[in-house]
C-alpha cells in the first residue's frame, strides 16, 4: 500500500552542524566553514569567513580571509582590519561611547573599520545608542548633574539615569516582589533597572511617566502597605506624603498633582462612604425608549513603563478573558443583565497574549446636564491587597475595606528574575473579576450607587506553560438591600406561623372530639405536631409563592428600576423556606395517606330474599323450605365502584404536568426566570444567555401550576362533571339502584354514611322492573331518596357514641379474625361459616341502627352549624345518641383523594420545584413528578384495596 508517513523532526533537534529544512520539514547538513543561523532555518558562515553567495538554505559559499584581515563586516559579504579586537562572531568591536564605522558617507569600504568616540561634552552632549550604531544626545538628567554624557561618582547612575549625589533622593529601594499564595519572593530585573530610577525621577523632576511606572510596579506588587518598607508603594507612598504642596486633580483628594491615583484614603469607614454617600447622576430604566440601556465603562490604559496608551471602552471584552462572540462579550454591560463567565486557559496563551502588563484605571462615563461628557472613578477592591495589620482580617465589613483604583489582568513582567529570561519565574493573572452595581435603598428612579470592580488575582509558579492552566472568571452582578424584605418576610412567618398553631390546636381538638377521647396523651401531642406540620408547610408556601410572584412581577415588569433581584448568596433563606415546605408536605401528605388506607367501611345491603326455596338437608335425604339467598353481585359491584373512586382528583394530573412543561420549555416562559430585564418569552440563539434565578424559577413554574390547576378544577367543576360524569354522585346514585348503603369510619367515632337503601324496596329484578322502577322515580310516583322521609338528603357526616362503637367493634372482631377464603373451593368450612355469621351479624346490625331498632344506641339527624362547618370539628358530642350531620354533598370525599386536593396540589408542586432546584432542569422535574404520582396512586389503590376486602369480607378476586 501507499506510505504517507515521515519522521517528525524540530529546528531544537537539528544540532550545530545541521539546519532545519522548511521545504524538506526535516534537518540537513550545513556546509564547509558553515553553522545553522540563530533562527535554525539557514546556513551561515563560521567566524573569519565571509560569504561569497548565499541563496538561502544551505546553498551558501564561505571564503576564508587573510590572515592580516582576519574580521568581517557586519553583514558578513567582506573581511575587514578590526583595531581594537573582535566578537565571538568573528565581528569589530570598539568601546563604549564609541560608534562603528566600516564605510565611508559614499559607502565605499574602508580597509581598517574606524571607533569613533561620541562628544560628549558641550554642547554635543551625544553618546553612543544601544546597538553602538550612532551617536545621539545622552539622557538629560546626564547633562543636568554633570554637565556630559558621564555619570562618574560620587553620581549615582540608576535606570539609564543619573542622579547628584548631594540631592535628598528618595529612600533605597528594594527590588524583590513577594508572590503570597505560593511562598515565593523573588528578585524582578523589572524592578532592579526601573525602580529606584522611577521613584528618583518621579521625586526630583516630576517626570510624569516615570510617576506612572512607580505606580504601575506599586500595582504589580499588590498595592503592598508597609509602612517600614522601601518597596515600589513604600516609596509611592513616601513621594505622595511629601508633595502635598503640590495640590490635587479634579478637586479628588487621593488624586495628587503629577502621581497616579492608586488609592482611597485608607482611613476606617471611608469605603461605605465612598459607595454609598453619593447616586451615580444617571436614571435607568427596563422598559420605553431608554431599555437595553448599557452601562458606558471607559478605562484609561498605561503600558508598564508608564506611557499613556489610549482610552478603552470595555466592550469588545478587554476584561474578558475567555474567547466569546462579540454579541455574548457585550451583553455583561447591558443594565440589568446579570453576567457570568468562567473557562480555563492555559499558561501559554496567557503568556502569548500578555507579554507586557497593561494598567487600567477605570471610570464610568456619563453626560451632564449641558450635554457636557463626564467620567466617574470606579473604585476596586483587590482581595490580595496587602494590607497593614488593622486591616488583616478584611471580612464582608465595608468599613475594613481598602480601595485603590489601578489593577491589571495578567503581569508577566515582574516575576522575570532576569532580562535574557523568556519565561517569568511567576506570573499573576486575575483569576476572578466581578463587577457590582447597587440600587440605592427605596429609589423609584432606577438610581444606582458607583459600581465597585473586585478583582482575585491568581500566582502561577511557571514550570510547563503547556500543560498548566488557570481559571478565570468575570462577573456583573446587580444587588440591592435585601435586609427590608428579610424582615417583612419574617415578620409575615411569625404571623402564619402563630396563626397555624391555633388552627392546628382547633384540628386537635376537633380530632379528640371525633376519636371519642379527653385525655391528652402522647398520641395526642404526635396528632398534634402532625396537623401543625401540614399547616406549617402551607405557610412556607404561601410565603415562598408570594415571594416568587412578586420577584417576578416587580422585577420584570418595571419601568424605572426599583428592585434588583436578591443575589444566589442571598436565596438560600428562600430555598430553606422550600425545603421545609416540602419536608413537611411530605409528612401531611404520608400521614394522610395512612389515614385513608385504615379507614373502616361496610357495605349495607338492605335487600331482603323473595320467597322460599326448597333445600336438600345433608344426610338425611329430607327437603324443607328455607329463605331464598340474596345476591352478593350487588355488594360486589359497589366494592368495584368504591375502589375505582379512591384515587379520582378534581384535576387530570398527567395533563396537568404536560401543560406545565409545554408552556415552560415549548411557549418559552422558563424564559422569564433569566437573571436579565428582558420579559420576552423568546431568546435568539447568538444572544447572551443569563445565569437563572431560583426564586424566578420558582416564581413562573409554581404560577403555571397553580394558574392551569385552577383552570383545571373550573372547567372539571362547571363543565365536565355537570354534562359528562361525575363519578362520586354517579357512586351515590348507584348505591341507591343497588339497595346498599355504605357507613366508614374515618375516627373511633367519626365518619361518613351514604344512604343507599332502594325506594322500590328490592333492587334484584329484572331489567322490565329496574325500568319500570326508574320510570315511577322520574314521575315522582314514589317516595324520595332520603333517609327521613321527604328528603333527598343521601350523604351524611356521623358522630356515633361509645356504646355504637363498642357494638361495632365487638362483631368486627370478628368479622376481621378470618380474610375471607383463600381460593373459591379450598378452604374451612368452619372459618367461612364464622365469617359469614359476622359478615350478616354486621350487616343486621348496621341495618336496624339505621332503623332506629336499639333504642340504647340511637340517632338524630340535624344540620351542621356555619361555625362547625367552617372550622371543621363538631360542637355536640355524642354521648346517648349518635348525630347524623346533613352535608348536602359528598364530604365522604374526605377519605379519598378528591377531597384532598389542595394537599396533593400542592405536595406536587413543591416536589417539581425542588427537583428543579437541586437540577435546574424543568423536564427532570416534571418527570420525576410524573413518576412520584403514579408510585403514590398505585401504593394507594393496592393498600386500598387490601383494606377494603379485610373490612367488608369482600373477596379480592372479585375487586378488579
Amino acid at each position: 500500500g501507499l506510505g504517507f508517513s515521515l519522521p517528525l523532526q524540530r529546528p531544537a533537534e537539528c544540532g550545530r552542524s545541521r539546519y532545519f529544512d522548511v521545504s524538506r520539514l526535516a534537518c540537513g547538513p550545513c556546509g564547509q566553514n558553515q553553522a545553522p543561523s540563530a533562527g535554525g532555518s539557514s546556513c551561515e558562515c563560521q567566524p573569519g569567513f565571509r560569504m561569497v553567495s548565499n541563496n538561502g538554505g544551505s546553498s551558501v559559499v564561505c571564503e576564508k580571509c587573510p590572515e592580516n584581515i582576519s574580521g568581517v563586516t557586519q553583514d558578513g559579504w567582506n573581511c575587514i582590519k578590526c583595531p581594537k579586537g573582535l566578537t565571538s562572531e568573528g565581528k569589530c568591536k570598539c568601546l563604549i561611547n564609541e560608534v562603528l564605522v566600516e564605510r565611508s558617507v559614499d559607502g565605499v569600504l574602508l580597509n581598517e573599520a574606524l571607533c569613533i568616540r561620541c562628544n560628549g561634552s558641550e554642547p554635543s552632549f551625544s553618546t553612543s545608542d544601544v546597538l553602538g550604531n550612532r551617536c545621539v544626545r545622552c539622557e538629560q538628567t546626564f547633562i543636568n548633574v554633570s554637565k556630559s554624557c558621564d555619570c562618574s561618582s560620587p553620581n549615582i547612575l540608576t535606570g539609564g539615569l543619573c542622579f547628584s549625589a548631594t540631592e535628598s533622593l528618595p529612600p533605597k529601594a528594594i527590588a524583590t516582589v513577594r508572590f503570597g499564595q505560593i511562598g515565593v519572593t523573588l528578585t524582578s530585573a523589572w524592578f532592579l533597572k526601573n525602580l529606584q530610577a522611577s521613584a528618583s525621577a518621579c521625586w526630583l523632576h516630576s517626570n510624569l511617566t516615570a510617576c506612572q511606572a512607580l505606580g504601575n510596579m506599586c500595582v504589580m506588587n499588590m498595592n503592598s502597605l508597609s509602612s517600614s518598607s522601601t518597596d515600589a508603594c513604600g516609596l509611592f507612598q513616601y513621594i505622595y506624603a511629601n508633595t502635598a504642596r503640590l495640590g490635587i486633580v479634579h478637586s479628588i483628594a487621593y488624586w495628587r498633582h503629577n502621581l497616579p491615583w492608586l488609592y482611597y484614603s485608607d482611613q476606617p469607614g471611608l469605603a461605605s462612604q465612598v459607595l454609598e454617600t453619593n447616586h451615580f447622576p444617571t436614571v435607568f430604566s427596563f422598559k420605553g425608549k431608554n431599555k437595553d440601556i448599557k452601562l458606558q465603562f471607559i478605562a484609561a490604559s498605561y503600558d508598564a513603563a508608564g506611557n499613556f496608551l489610549q482610552w478603552q471602552s470595555l466592550e469588545g471584552g478587554i476584561l474578558q478573558l475567555c474567547p466569546d462572540t462579540q454579541t455574548k462579550l457585550n451583553a455583561a454591560y447591558v443594565f440589568g443583565t446579570t453576567y457570568e463567565q468562567s473557562c480555563k486557559i492555559s499558561v501559554s496563551k496567557i503568556l502569548l497574549d500578555f507579554p507586557n502588563p497593561i494598567f487600567y484605571d477605570l471610570f464610568l462615563e456619563y453626560n451632564g446636564d449641558n450635554g457636557q461628557q463626564y467620567l466617574w472613578a470606579v473604585p476596586v477592591l483587590n482581595l490580595d491587597l496587602q494590607y497593614r495589620e488593622m486591616y488583616v482580617n478584611q471580612g464582608s465589613n465595608m468599613n475594613n475595606w481598602l480601595l485603590t483604583r489601578r489593577f491589571f489582568l495578567v503581569d508577566a513582567l515582574s516575576g522575570k528574575e532576569n532580562d535574557m529570561g523568556k519565561l517569568p519565574r511567576v506570573i499573576r493573572v486575575a483569576s476572578k473579576i466581578s463587577i457590582s452595581v447597587r440600587l440605592v435603598s427605596h429609589t423609584q428612579r432606577g438610581n444606582i450607587y458607583p459600581p465597585l470592580i473586585t478583582i482575585a488575582y491568581t500566582d502561577v509558579l511557571v514550570q510547563n506553560p503547556d500543560t498548566q492552566s488557570v481559571m478565570v472568571s468575570f462577573s456583573v452582578n446587580y444587588e440591592m438591600n435585601q435586609s427590608e424584605a428579610q424582615v417583612q418576610t419574617d415578620i409575615t412567618l411569625g404571623v402564619l406561623g402563630g396563626l397555624a398553631v391555633l388552627w392546628s390546636l382547633l384540628k386537635t381538638a376537633g380530632w379528640k372530639r371525633r376519636t371519642g377521647s379527653s385525655v391528652i396523651d402522647l398520641q395526642t401531642v404526635l396528632k398534634f405536631l402532625l396537623f401543625y406540620a401540614g399547616d406549617l408547610a402551607n405557610v412556607f408556601f404561601i410565603i415562598t409563592v408570594g415571594t416568587g410572584i412578586y420577584w417576578l412581577v416587580f422585577f420584570k415588569a418595571q419601568q424605572f428600576v426599583s428592585v434588583f433581584l436578591p443575589l444566589p448568596s442571598q436565596e438560600k433563606a428562600f430555598v430553606t423556606y422550600i425545603a421545609c415546605a416540602f419536608s413537611l408536605k411530605a409528612l401531611q401528605f404520608l400521614q394522610l395517606l395512612v389515614s385513608q388506607l385504615t379507614i373502616d367501611i361496610f357495605f349495607i345491603d338492605w335487600e331482603r330474599p323473595k320467597g322460599k326455596v326448597l333445600k336438600a338437608v345433608e344426610g338425611k335425604g329430607a327437603v324443607k323450605s328455607a329463605a331464598a339467598p340474596v345476591s352478593i353481585w350487588r355488594t360486589y359491584f359497589i366494592a368495584n365502584e368504591w375502589n375505582e373512586i379512591q384515587t379520582v382528583r378534581k384535576i387530570n394530573p398527567v395533563f396537568q404536568v404536560l401543560a406545565v412543561l409545554f408552556f415552560l420549555e415549548v411557549v418559552g416562559f422558563s424564559n422569564l426566570a433569566l437573571m436579565d430585564s428582558s420579559s420576552s418569552l423568546t431568546r435568539s440563539s447568538d444572544s447572551y444567555m443569563a445565569p437563572w434565578s431560583r426564586i424566578l424559577r420558582f416564581g413562573v413554574s409554581a404560577a403555571l401550576w397553580l394558574a392551569i390547576a385552577f383552570l383545571q378544577i373550573i372547567f372539571f367543576a362547571v363543565f365536565y362533571e355537570r354534562f359528562v360524569e361525575d363519578k362520586l354522585n354517579q357512586f351515590v346514585d348507584l348505591c341507591c339502584v343497588s339497595n346498599i348503603s355504605v357507613f366508614i369510619l374515618s375516627h373511633s367515632c367519626f365518619g361518613y354514611y351514604i344512604h343507599g337503601r332502594s325506594v322500590h324496596g328490592h333492587a334484584d329484578t329484572n331489567m322490565e322492573e329496574m325500568n319500570m322502577n326508574l320510570k315511577r322515580e322520574a314521575e315522582n310516583l314514589c317516595s324520595q331518596r332520603g333517609l327521613l322521609p321527604n328528603t333527598d338528603g343521601q350523604t351524611f357526616q356521623i358522630s356515633i357514641s361509645r356504646k355504637m362503637r363498642l357494638q361495632y367493634d365487638r362483631i368486627h372482631e370478628t368479622l376481621t379474625r378470618r380474610r375471607g377464603p383463600a381460593r373459591f373451593l379450598d378452604s374451612s368450612a368452619n372459618s367461612f361459616e364464622q365469617s359469614t355469621r359476622a359478615y350478616n351479624a354486621m350487616n343486621k346490625f348496621l341495618s336496624s341502627f339505621i332503623d332506629h331498632v336499639h333504642k340504647e344506641m340511637d340517632y338524630i339527624v340535624k344540620d351542621k352549624l356555619l361555625l362547625e362547618r367552617i372550622l371543621g370539628m363538631e360542637f355536640m358530642e355524642p354521648i346517648e345518641k349518635s348525630i347524623f350531620y346533613n352535608d348536602e354533598g359528598h364530604s365522604f370525599d374526605d377519605v379519598l383523594y378528591y377531597g384532598n386536593e389542595t394537599t396533593l396540589l400542592i405536595f406536587d408542586i413543591l416536589f417539581f420545584s425542588i427537583v428543579d432546584l437541586a437540577s435546574q432542569n424543568f423536564v427532570l422535574a416534571a418527570i420525576l413528578t410524573y413518576l412520584q404520582q403514579e408510585i403514590f396512586r398505585f401504593i394507594r389503590n393496592t393498600v386500598g384495596q387490601k383494606n377494603l376486602t379485610s373490612k367488608t369480607l369482600v373477596d379480592e378476586r372479585f375487586l378488579i
